[in-house]
């Protein structure tokens, strides 16, 4: 078995694993909002997983994981890393502004929060077709009042402080997920040259981090299995268009990649 198809194999491995969840759900027309308990422990630890991937935390993450690429990589691997990594991050970011503002893909938590305020026909009830219509300040007050009325109509449905404030900060449209195209781009980005240089156990804790962000997107009212899914398909496309543009400008010698993949 060639190198390269080696190398094809436990990347596409790690890309079905990443894609399975999402398209499990859709396949069976279920979503996971609202499924949990926004109060609970595993909802804050979902909040964390999800912060990781959000601007301008999102910054760390991606220098957390240069760090420990710079400490067990060969300078020639990290070169090319670093290099894939910065590309893919900035085609990714680009693309995302862009295809969200085509689509205008309403968020599951929004749906959610006018569907609760329906049989209420009033003027300061909650609604879909006001809500982009209105300016960044406006849209977080909107949800934050319509959560407060939430509380008392629907006692049950209490949120986490912390994932109340991340509601009303994430007021941009769903499709597709910035927070998965961001950690599926780099959990193949860096996977392939992990593997390369033959450290499959940083790949394996990349990848489930990658898993958790997907999951917590969803679970947390963000995001549809849709918008899971197809992010997952653009960010392979990403990561793997930029790994070839930097392997055709700054090419790795064939005998030291060889002599990690054994």
């Amino acid at each position: 078995m060639t190198l390269n198809s080696l190398l094809f194999r436990r990347l596409s491995l790690v890309w079905l694993l990443l894609a399975s969840i999402p398209t499990l759900l859709l396949v069976t027309q279920n979503q996971l909002f609202p499924l949990i308990d926004l109060q609970s422990s595993l909802a804050k630890a979902l909040y964390w997983v999800t912060f990781t991937g959000t601007a301008p935390y999102g910054i760390a993450t991606v220098l957390c994981v240069l760090a420990i690429a710079y400490r067990y990589l060969p300078k020639a691997f990290f070169i090319s890393l670093f290099m894939a990594i910065s590309l893919s991050q900035i085609i990714s970011l680009s693309l995302n502004h862009s295809l969200k503002a085509y689509f205008k893909e309403p968020r599951p938590n929004l749906v959610f929060l006018a569907e609760q305020q329906m049989p209420r026909a009033r003027e300061d009830a909650f609604s879909l077709d006001t809500f982009y219509q209105l300016d960044k300040q406006a849209r977080s007050q909107a949800i934050s009042n319509a959560l407060d009325k939430l509380k008392i109509s629907t006692p049950q449905m209490k949120l986490d402080s912390l994932i109340h404030q991340h509601w009303e900060d994430e007021i941009g449209y769903s499709f597709p997920s910035g927070h998965t195209i961001f950690a599926v781009t780099l959990v193949l980005t860096a996977s392939y040259y992990l593997l390369l240089a033959g450290l499959p156990l940083f790949t394996t804790v990349l990848l489930g981090w990658g898993i958790l962000m997907g999951l917590s997107r969803m679970l947390l009212g963000m995001h549809w299995p849709q918008d899971v899914l197809f992010s997952t398909f653009l960010a392979a496309i990403i990561s793997g268009s930029s790994v070839l543009l930097v392997g055709k400008l700054y090419p790795l010698k064939q005998d030291v990649a060889q002599a990690s993949m054994r």
